[in-house]
C-alpha cells in the first residue's frame, strides 16, 4: 500500500466537500505487464470546491511507483483540469492516472477557457 494526502475519511473530518473515484488497477493495460493477475486498487479523493487532489491510495504489488506523481499533484495543488495534459506511459502502471481521470470526468472547454466561452461558441 501506498498513499498522500488525505484520506477520505480525514478529508470529510477536515471539512473538505469531496469527491472520491476508485479505480480497479488490474483493469490498466500495465497491469497485464506487470504481472498475471494483478490485482489492486485506487482511490483518489478530490477537493470538489476547488477541483485538486486531496489525497491518493493505491494497494496492490509495487504501487510506490505510483506515489511521486501523486506527491506533485498533490502539494502543487494541480487543477484536475490541467492534469489532462499530463499524458501517462502507455501501457504502464501509471495509465491510471488517466483511468482515474476519466472516472472522475473531463471538464467542459466552456469551465477552462479564458472568456469562458467554449470554442464552438457562436458568441
Amino acid at each position: 500500500m501506498a498513499s498522500a494526502g488525505l484520506t477520505s475519511a480525514a478529508a470529510k473530518k477536515a471539512g473538505y466537500d469531496i469527491r472520491v473515484v476508485d479505480y480497479n488497477l488490474g483493469w490498466v493495460a500495465g497491469a497485464s505487464l506487470h504481472a498475471d493477475g494483478y490485482e489492486g486498487q485506487a482511490r483518489m479523493v478530490v477537493d470538489a470546491t476547488r477541483g485538486v487532489i486531496l489525497g491518493v491510495t493505491f494497494v496492490g504489488q509495487d504501487v510506490s511507483e505510483l506515489i511521486h506523481a501523486a506527491t506533485i499533484a498533490i502539494v502543487g495543488e494541480v487543477p484536475i483540469h490541467r492534469l489532462w495534459h499530463a499524458v501517462p506511459a502507455y501501457p504502464t502502471m501509471n495509465e491510471v492516472w488517466l483511468r482515474l481521470l476519466e472516472e472522475y470526468g473531463r471538464p467542459s472547454a466552456r469551465a477552462h477557457s479564458p472568456s469562458g466561452q467554449s470554442a464552438t461558441s457562436d458568441a
